[in-house]
């Protein structure tokens, strides 16, 4: 409701004082509104547990609602140069006065109470949704302040600064855009999410693994999905390796509690050279 009322208010007075940097500026905001809505639902289908036909549970659900937001602001930004671009060949002088920085000062005061309480929500609970409207949102506090200097600007008769700094606005949209993008991508893709050597510190810590390799990560960072091969003493009976492969996971659960599931494939050491990291001697 906050960045609803944030966006009204700067593209009613953008439109009434002609000011395209407030007008764009207004348009940033409301994308705001737009991801709160895809975060709340993408939240709600992204909690739900893993099902038969989910196996791995419903968490992409936020990184396809990052995408949304990453789609809501590409044509802000389409939106945002056209129009400035057009107001730059124009003599369009807009109306500046006391009521416009009124109204900016206002509305920036509003965005930062909201990048901090969505900042702290989205460390707390690890989410990914979260910190990218805080993204989002942190870029509006900047492009307000670059539309407070403009309007500053065009109060002493430089009018090229509204339309300059439309697009200014453009390019801290554009930059938040790309954050987004990258993240979301990481998982699509099954970047890495946790530091193999971290990992392999961890699991040197029980005595009876030998060593281990073929460590693999992904998903996010506050549900990651980890699969390794730890290697036993050739002698060591099946029931005894599979005893210490929970001991292993448990381990590993307890150092990094982002952990969804640990899958471990037991195996004796190999005879020959591999990418593996020997802990001890057999």
């Amino acid at each position: 409701m906050l960045n609803l009322a944030v966006a009204g208010a700067k593209i009613a007075f953008g439109f009434w004082s002609g000011a395209v940097s407030i007008t764009s500026d207004g348009f940033h905001s409301l994308t705001d509104s737009g991801s709160n809505v895809l975060a709340l639902v993408a939240m709600r289908v992204a909690g739900r547990p893993a099902d038969r036909t989910h196996p791995y549970g419903h968490r992409k659900f936020e990184t396809l609602a990052a995408w949304g937001i990453f789609t809501l602001l590409l044509l802000v930004i389409v939106e945002v140069v056209q129009t400035a671009v057009a107001r730059l060949s124009s003599a369009h002088v807009p109306s500046v006065t006391a009521l416009s920085f009124g109204v900016m000062a206002a509305t920036l005061v509003v965005n930062v109470l909201v990048v901090r309480y969505e900042g702290r929500a989205g460390r707390r609970l690890g989410s990914e949704i979260l910190k990218a409207d805080a993204h989002h949102t942190r870029s509006d506090v900047l492009t307000s302040l670059a539309v407070i200097a403009a309007l500053a600007g065009v109060r002493v008769g430089w009018t090229a600064l509204d339309p300059l700094a439309a697009l200014l606005v453009a390019v801290f949209i554009g930059h938040a855009a790309f954050q987004i993008a990258r993240d979301a991508s990481d998982i699509l893709a099954d970047h890495m999410v946790l530091d193999t050597a971290d990992i392999q510190r961890v699991v040197a810590e029980v005595p009876e693994v030998v060593g281990c390799h073929q460590i693999r990560t992904r998903g996010s960072a506050d549900h990651t999905f980890l699969d390794l091969h730890v290697w036993f003493a050739p002698a060591t009976p099946l029931a005894e390796a599979h005893r210490l492969s929970h001991v292993v996971k448990d381990r590993l659960r307890a150092t990094f509690p982002a952990l969804a599931d640990v899958i471990i494939h037991i195996e004796p050491p190999p005879t020959e050279t591999t990418s593996g990291v020997v802990l001890r001697k057999t």
